[in-house]
């Protein structure tokens, strides 16, 4: 969303909205970027399990692998989702 002030003046990317747990987003947006983890919290203002963040991080990485392997790539390569669910344990 695109503010400003106390008023919305646009709106882009509603390909992927739906209903669901908002922990997902930060996950989401901070999938392999940990050391930004806390800065997101900051700003998100509220209580956060962490465990809910980790468990989201490693479904996405999971669902990344398989979609690698289904077209053709190499989840294992340097950087893919392997190095951030190994970076995790």
């Amino acid at each position: 969303m695109f503010v400003d002030g106390d008023e919305i003046t646009g709106i882009i990317d509603w390909s992927e909205a739906g209903r669901g747990d908002a922990l997902y987003d930060l996950a989401t947006l901070t999938l392999g970027h940990e050391e930004h983890l806390g800065d997101v919290l900051t700003g998100y203002g509220t209580d956060v399990d962490l465990d809910v963040i980790r468990a989201w991080w490693s479904l996405r990485s999971l669902l990344g692998v398989r979609w690698l392997v289904e077209h053709g790539f190499d989840p294992t390569a340097p950087g893919c989702e392997v190095d951030v669910l190994r970076a995790r344990m």
